[in-house]
C-alpha cells in the first residue's frame, strides 16, 4: 500500500513541476549516497524524490524542517509515512544540533540514502547561500558514502513562499558527480567546493 502511494506522490509531483532530468551519468547514485541540493522551495524534497528511479526512492530519505512538516496532521502523516522524512529542527543549540546530525548518521547506517539542503533554509532562488557545517560532519562521520550534488532550477516560481498550491510550470533537475571528502582537506574547503558543484549544474 505505501509503495503503491508513494508512486502516485511521485508521479502527482511530477507532473505539478514538469522537471526534466539530467545526470552527470548513467544514473544519479549507483550506491548509497547524500543527495544535496539548493533550496528555494517547500517543494525541492518531494519533486528530488519523485524524479529518482523507483528502486533508488525507496531507499532514500529526505530531509525536511520539522516546524514545516509538523504544522499540520495531514503533513506530518505524508511526511513520515510516505516520504519517510528525517523530520529537524532548523535552530537549537549546539548539542540539539549534533543530535539531530547523529540521527541522520544512524539513517546512513541503516542503509538509506538521504536528501538534504545544505543551505540550512529556504532562498530566493536566485543565489545559493552558504552552506552550514551538516554535510562536512556527515561526510566525515561516513566517507564512504558518495555525495551527489543537485539543482534544482525554477521550484521557487512552482510554489513560492507563502503558497500552498503549486502553480504548474516546467523545472529542471540536475545531478552532478558524486564527490567525497578530500585528505587533509578543511571543513571550509570542503564546504565552498560542495557549493560550487551545486553552482556549476546552476550555469550548465
Amino acid at each position: 500500500m505505501r509503495g503503491l502511494v508513494a508512486a502516485c506522490l511521485a508521479t502527482l509531483a511530477r507532473v505539478a513541476s514538469g522537471p526534466s532530468v539530467r545526470w552527470a551519468g548513467d544514473t544519479p547514485c549507483q550506491r548509497q549516497c547524500i543527495f544535496f541540493a539548493n533550496h528555494a522551495s517547500h517543494l525541492d524534497f518531494v519533486v528530488l524524490w519523485a524524479v529518482l528511479p523507483s528502486p533508488l526512492r525507496a531507499r532514500t530519505r529526505p530531509v525536511a524542517a520539522r516546524d514545516y512538516w509538523e504544522a499540520s496532521r495531514l503533513r506530518r502523516f505524508f511526511a513520515t509515512r510516505f516520504f519517510q522524512a528525517v523530520l529537524v529542527d532548523r535552530a537549537g543549540n549546539l548539542g540539539q544540533l549534533r543530535t539531530q546530525l547523529d540521527q541522520l548518521v544512524a539513517a546512513l547506517d541503516a542503509g538509506d540514502s538521504l536528501i538534504i539542503f545544505p543551505e540550512g533554509t529556504r532562498g530566493a532562488g536566485r543565489e545559493i547561500g552558504p552552506f552550514k557545517g551538516g554535510l562536512d560532519y556527515l561526510s566525515r562521520q561516513r566517507p564512504d558514502v558518495d555525495l551527489v550534488p543537485v539543482y534544482l532550477d525554477n521550484l521557487h516560481r512552482i510554489m513560492p513562499k507563502g503558497e500552498f498550491l503549486p502553480v504548474p510550470q516546467l523545472s529542471r533537475v540536475s545531478f552532478g558527480q558524486p564527490l567525497r571528502l578530500l585528505p587533509g582537506e578543511s571543513k571550509a574547503a570542503f564546504l565552498a567546493r560542495a557549493r560550487a558543484a551545486v553552482e556549476e549544474l546552476k550555469s550548465s
